[in-house]
């Protein structure tokens, strides 16, 4: 008897996978404006440093919001490639969601700006990235697929030459 999994191909529905990678990208842009909302608002931290302080110091809020909108489907676009090219596509996908979110969460740490801007600015890439990875493999989850092989239909059954033919009334 053939195994069940030989029936069975996984897959994934790129059309669900993209929607929810784009509404994981509006969610990412308003976690990053809730964000600088919050640091600069009500704790009066300058995030991402004044102007002309370095690489992060002309970055606004809008831009900081469309950059973690196309990080959202960086990773859409990220998980739906391990998803068709490799066996144990979450793994990997988390992994590396980690590893990137574990650089926005340092670098931010290495720059020459004031301790509050640094942890503040670090404290919302951690959340940004948290969110991205817990939406998008959720997503990904949801929008697999399972097809079955078609099975070729055994054939009817047939009559031997050295039985004697069946009628009706043989019952």
């Amino acid at each position: 008897m053939a195994d069940y999994r030989e029936n069975v191909r996984y897959g994934v529905d790129a059309g669900r996978l993209w929607a929810g990678g784009v509404a994981t990208a509006v969610v990412a842009a308003l976690v990053a404006v809730v964000g600088l909302l919050i640091a600069r608002g009500i704790f009066g931290v300058e995030v991402l440093a004044p102007k002309g302080a370095g690489i992060w110091g002309n970055a606004s809020t809008t831009t900081y919001a469309i950059v973690a909108a196309a990080i959202a489907l960086l990773a859409t676009a990220l998980m739906h490639l391990l998803s068709l090219a490799v066996p144990a596509p979450g793994t990997f996908f988390g992994w590396i969601m980690v590893l990137v979110t574990l650089i926005a969460v340092v670098l931010p740490l290495t720059l020459t700006v004031v301790l509050s801007a640094k942890v503040a600015t670090a404290i919302i890439n951690l959340v940004l990235g948290l969110v991205i990875a817990a939406v998008i493999s959720s997503t990904a989850a949801n929008s697999r697929t399972v097809r079955r092989k078609q099975q070729p239909e055994a054939p009817a059954p047939t009559q031997r030459w050295d039985q004697p033919p069946s009628s009706y009334y043989d019952n």
